[in-house]
């Protein structure tokens, strides 16, 4: 409502302002018409007259002595003294003579002054024909007096053409005549009107205009050169502050009267208002929140309360749930008896699940040491084709090697009764492992280790880096000729970094981050229930976060056709010591 009516009340207002500006213009307009009217009459009374022709021939003579054009000036002088009082509009009248370097005014002046060949004015005139002069200090004007400032007119005597002109005439207005009755003419509390010449320059002392906007001069030149004589123009800053241009051309002169006036000046009173009614509209908003608060209190943010709890309990986090449930109050309503209601729900529930989730766990950990005692059937399988294959072939040497790796990995898989086993027989089972692989794949396979810290005594869960160097085996020729694959294990303060690093397919972006967000307990339901080829990595990450709990954490970086590299951190646990459960987790 506030906006609607601020629109509306501006472009009323506006339109207003506008119309009145122009009438003020068109009577400014009549004003400066009326003094223009006064100064061409001088002019032309002046140019036309006798004696100013008998003085221009008496001083162009050769034979007339200097006492008779000494008389002719003087009678020019009077004649200027008359046609100045009888002119109200017109302050003064000179006229200069080039070649003997005079000039001659009302009141008998008649003086030898050769610096008025120096004046900006005068060159001005004489090279661009430029007839009139914006307000400036004369010489003639000011000497003895305050200084002040003129407009002038300024006319060749004797010819037509300026540049050939021998004589001069100045006919010269206050520039304070003119300007102030413009003052008394205001757009808003700080918009200006200013007069201009056919050039766009300011006739009279307004030096404002200089310092205005670039874009209030461009669109002056463009009325300048275009055939409105009045009108109205909204112009944007570079700031984007809007501002209003109100124009009139002059019917005497090809001068202009120009205005303009920022938007937020001519519409201050209005702007007040609309921030009022803005100001009071806050006011009574934030007193609706403030009672909306309230009642929320008491009944809205229960109820809210309760259904984010619903929503942790349908994903089945009880304990943020519970977080959720208000607490109990004094006086007791609706709302609190549902609470109270879906509280104990949630405990029943919660404990109910609790012992459902143990007898689970126990069934997990039964298939979870079913796990253990499992080598890959694929990898199985391969081995005892890469055997089949050596036979024949009669590599009786390579057939020794793999069955003795594969035995020595059998007996170290068998011994399921412990889930933690030194560091040092973990990488020996991976070496076992490594050699098979070498024999099978040949040169097409590239595998180091490297070992660095103090990795004696060591000890960690088993079956970490096998499945992890299956698979990055596996990735790495599915586009790559050779597969290169770097194993580093390194030991560093109280943590053990274990990383595998190939040259494979990579993994995909979605698979890194549903490893990164799904919980352990997801992880391991997963595992025990699919039988995707990502079961290896799975296996190993679950493991690692069922024992080891808040002080294991992993990293995964993969480059889509550029290989993966997969790093476990796990702590750096001595043989006979435990991982306190509360470290766990």
């Amino acid at each position: 409502m506030s906006i609607i009516l601020f629109n509306q009340s501006r472009s009323i207002i506006g339109s207003y302002i506008e119309s009145s500006a122009l009438e003020k213009m068109d009577e400014y307009g009549s004003f400066v018409d009326m003094a223009l009217l006064q100064i061409y009459d001088l002019s032309s009374l002046v140019y036309n007259n006798d004696v100013t022709k008998k003085w221009n021939f008496a001083l162009s003579s050769p034979t007339l002595s200097e006492g008779e054009k000494m008389l002719a000036n003087i009678s020019l002088s009077m004649l200027l003294t008359q046609a100045t009082s009888n002119y109200s509009s017109v302050s003064s009248v000179t006229i200069y003579r080039q070649e003997e370097g005079i000039w001659i005014g009302a009141d008998n002046q008649v003086v030898e002054d050769r610096r008025f060949l120096q004046e900006e004015w005068y060159k001005e005139f004489i090279r661009h024909s430029n007839h009139w002069v914006p307000a400036h200090n004369d010489r003639v004007e000011t000497k003895g007096l305050k200084p002040y400032e003129v407009v002038s007119l300024l006319f060749p005597i004797g010819t037509f053409e300026p540049s050939l002109a021998k004589n001069v005439m100045k006919v010269n207005v206050r520039a304070d005549f003119l300007l102030e009755p413009l003052t008394r003419i205001h757009l808003g509390k700080s918009g200006t009107i200013f007069l201009l010449d056919e050039n766009g320059r300011p006739m009279l002392s307004q030096a404002e205009y200089n310092a205005s906007y670039p874009q209030v001069k461009e669109e002056v030149d463009k009325i300048l050169s275009g055939s409105s004589k009045q009108g109205v123009t909204h112009l944007k800053d570079a700031k984007g502050e809007a501002y209003i241009m109100v124009y009139k051309r002059l019917g005497l002169t090809k001068w202009l009267l120009t205005g303009f006036v920022s938007e937020r000046d001519l519409y201050a009173n209005l702007y007040q208002l609309r921030n009022s009614i803005i100001l009071f509209s806050t006011l009574l908003m934030i007193a609706a929140i403030v009672l909306a608060t309230w009642i929320s209190y008491g009944i809205t943010k229960p109820l809210s309360s309760l259904v984010s709890a619903m929503r942790f309990v349908q994903k089945g986090d009880f304990a943020h749930a519970e977080s959720l449930i208000p607490p109990e109050r004094m006086v007791r309503n609706e709302v609190d008896y549902a609470t109270a209601t879906f509280r104990n729900m949630v405990r029943q529930l919660r404990q109910h699940i609790k012992t459902e989730f143990e007898s689970k766990l126990l069934r997990q950990q039964a298939e979870y040491k079913a796990l253990l005692m499992q080598i890959n059937p694929h990898f199985l399988f391969n081995t005892l084709e890469l055997l089949s294959s050596l036979a024949i072939q009669g590599r009786t040497e390579h057939t020794v090697t793999v069955i003795q790796s594969l035995g020595k990995m059998m007996r170290f898989s068998l011994r399921i009764s412990d889930d933690l086993i030194p560091l040092e027989e973990e990488l020996k089972y991976v070496k076992h492992y490594i050699s098979i692989l070498e024999i099978r794949f040949g040169d097409r396979l590239e595998i180091t280790m490297e070992e660095d810290g103090d990795l004696e005594h060591l000890e960690m869960v088993k079956f970490i880096l096998q499945p992890l160097i299956e698979n990055a085996v596996k990735y790495s020729f599915v586009v790559q000729v050779e597969a290169k694959v770097a194993i580093r294990v390194r030991q560093e303060a109280d943590r053990v970094y274990l990383s595998v690093t190939d040259n494979g397919v990579g993994m995909p972006i979605e698979l890194i981050e549903e490893l990164n967000t799904k919980s352990v307990r997801q992880q391991l339901d997963q595992i025990l229930q699919s039988k995707s080829r990502q079961i290896g990595l799975r296996n190993v990450l679950a493991r690692c976060h069922l024992y080891y709990g808040a002080l294991f954490t992993f990293s995964v970086s993969s480059e889509s056709g550029q290989g993966t590299v997969i790093e476990l951190v796990i702590p750096a646990q001595r043989r006979n010591q435990d991982v306190s459960s509360i470290d766990r987790g």
